[in-house]
Formats: structure tokens, sequence, C-alpha cells
């Protein structure tokens, strides 16, 4: 059940960036999509390089996480949204 549910996720991620990228060039971009914390009070920078499907994996998700620093309010904004998004679509 798990390897299924696996692969519709892996399959609605490449639809909705509209078939552009391979499932495998979609999972290495989320896992390298890494962001560091600066300190307890300045807020997160990102740790990846930008490519096309970066930028559009947040067109499509509709945040962004490459600005030059993100603040701890923002990223707190970005985590409730997405799981807002997971409720809704469950």
């Amino acid at each position: 059940m798990t390897c299924y549910i696996s692969l519709i996720v892996y399959r609605l991620l490449e639809k909705k960036v509209g078939e552009e990228f391979t499932c495998d060039q979609i999972i290495q971009t989320l896992r390298y999509m890494n962001i560091t914390l600066i300190n307890t009070a300045g807020g997160y920078i990102p740790s990846y390089t930008r490519t096309e499907l970066t930028d559009t994996l947040h067109q499509v998700f509709g945040f962004r996480t490459d600005y030059e620093i993100i603040t701890k309010s923002t990223m707190r904004t970005i985590i409730k949204n997405t799981k807002n998004v997971h409720k809704k679509e469950i």
C-alpha cells in the first residue's frame, strides 16, 4: 500500500509541474532543497541552487524559499499553509 501511494504522489507531482520534469528530477530536487537556520533570531537562508525546477515548484505551490533571508514568521506561515493545503486535498 505504501509503495502504491508513493507512486501516486510521484505522479501527481509530475502532473503538477506540467510533466516537464521526471519523477527522479523532482525527487532529487526536493531532497536537496535544504534551508539553513542562521541563528535563533535571524531566520533562514536557502542552502540550495536555484533551478528551473525549483522556480516551477515555487510557482505551482505558491510560496518562495529562495529569498536571501526567510524570517521565522514567514517560515511558520509557509509550514502552516502547506498543512492547510494537505487537509483540503484529503
